[in-house]
């Protein structure tokens, strides 16, 4: 008993030492988005340019299902029988799951010290968190072996700390919506332009569905860059038959995953290991093993069973938060048989009105809290503003766990979804002792 003590008091040191860390680089630059590479490129070369050291890249942008169209992807390379790098942001309880080096997700002693090489090699220099984890996630790709590399955006494409692979094996754009328009412009077109940014010389392009004007964009940059592009409705035939799905010439399972939206992301990511032939074969059995049992964390996730006032309850989580996330869970509240009562806690940086508002009609009831721990949070108070102007009504409370008792008091029985942000979400796993593996 001693043993297993002392171990697990060693784990915790070691989680905070890399939390130290991760807490030191957020301090190197103002938590304000400066979009620009010369931050990046500058610690790349001081670490010898990892970047030109990659496996082949398959480099993802888009607003909405860039996480879980790469999570088909890499189950499905996986099944088949690769070794696959992964890159994904933000994370939901821990930073160890934005890496997955050969998959895997990086273990806290390689993090620790990986973390400190960016650390010391950057030395006081301003830059961004997401700019010096990038480029860690980078050095770490570039040292371990694996067959592909697939590496997701963060909120851009033209000037995301990601975008300094020069010859990417293949670009995925996901479905393209209005978000981060402070950052990315204020129109569908100037946000696409900014994620077609990542489409670089004659790179194979996989476009998911998209609204006209987003695709126009997607054409007309790869035809600047001689890059072929297969996009799904426009040149690349696909549909759905009911859950199952068609890219042509094949016909797929049904996902595992809810939401219709998923049928969209399985197909892309089926589009693109297409594109991928004959380099990566990955065959049908290995396709439909992955379109059946992917799962991609705090997306229309169920939880398990909680504790005390809740133990009752039927508790799922969505960390969508955009107007096109909004509709979404619009359309599965609809899908659902019997009332769903939502918990919403959101960024004060998300347009919260147009996410509600496909919102307000479909669910039973909508109780309004604060995410904890984040000052960029909005308040209840301010929340339930914003379920009135998008015409609906609210109630707010202290917390969520304040939110579910008190419906457990009312309808013991009853499904709640926790929504409205990533990082609400990632609290709710976190609290109840959820890991990802």
């Amino acid at each position: 008993m001693r043993v297993c003590a002392s171990v697990l008091k060693a784990l915790i040191m070691r989680q905070q030492q890399s939390d130290l860390v991760l807490q030191r680089l957020m301090s190197l630059h103002p938590k304000i988005i400066d979009l620009t590479l010369e931050r990046v490129y500058r610690l790349l070369a001081r670490l010898g340019n990892p970047q030109n050291k990659l496996p082949p890249v398959v480099h993802f942008a888009g607003t909405n299902g860039k996480g879980s169209t790469q999570a088909f992807m890499r189950t499905a390379l996986e099944a088949a029988g690769y070794k696959v790098h992964a890159y994904t942001s933000p994370h939901l309880i821990r930073f160890h799951e934005r890496i997955r080096l050969a998959g895997a997700l990086i273990s806290e002693p390689d993090l620790l010290a990986l973390l400190e090489r960016v650390e010391e090699a950057n030395s006081p220099e301003p830059i961004t968190y997401f700019e010096i984890t990038t480029v860690a996630a980078i050095l770490a790709f570039s040292e371990t072996p694996a067959d592909i590399l697939l590496l997701e955006t963060g909120l851009g494409g033209r000037l995301d700390a990601t975008n300094v692979v020069d010859e990417p094996k293949l670009c995925v754009i996901t479905p393209i919506s209005m978000d981060h328009e402070s950052y990315l412009g204020d129109s569908l077109e100037k946000i696409a332009r900014e994620k077609a940014g990542i489409i670089k010389t004659m790179t194979p392009v996989c476009v998911a569905p998209q609204d006209e004007v987003a695709l126009r964009v997607m054409l007309e940059v790869a035809d600047q860059r001689i890059s072929r592009v297969r996009a799904l409705g426009h040149n690349l035939p696909w549909g759905q038959l009911g859950r199952r799905f068609y890219v042509a010439p094949k016909e797929y399972a049904e996902p595992g995953m809810l939401g219709a939206h998923q049928v969209v992301n399985a197909a892309t990511a089926m589009a693109a290991l297409d594109m991928l032939e004959p380099d990566f074969d990955v065959p049908m059995a290995a396709r439909n093993q992955a379109i059946e049992q992917t799962r991609w964390a705090g997306r229309l996730q169920p939880l398990p069973q909680g504790q005390g006032a809740e133990q009752s309850l039927e508790l799922w989580v969505d960390g969508g938060h955009n107007p096109a996330a909004g509709d979404m869970l619009a359309q599965q509240l609809e899908d659902w048989a019997g009332p769903t009562h939502l918990v919403v806690g959101m960024l004060n940086t998300k347009a919260a009105t147009d996410y509600l508002r496909p919102l307000i009609g479909k669910a039973a009831s909508v109780t309004c809290v604060a995410i904890p721990g984040e000052a960029n949070s909005f308040a209840a108070e301010e929340l339930a503003a914003a379920v009135e102007a998008a015409g609906g009504q609210a109630q707010t409370a202290e917390s969520v766990e304040a939110a579910l008792s008190a419906r457990a008091q009312t309808d013991p029985s009853a499904r709640v979804l926790i929504c409205g942000s990533l990082y609400l979400v990632g609290r709710v796993m976190g609290a109840r002792g959820l890991a990802l593996a």
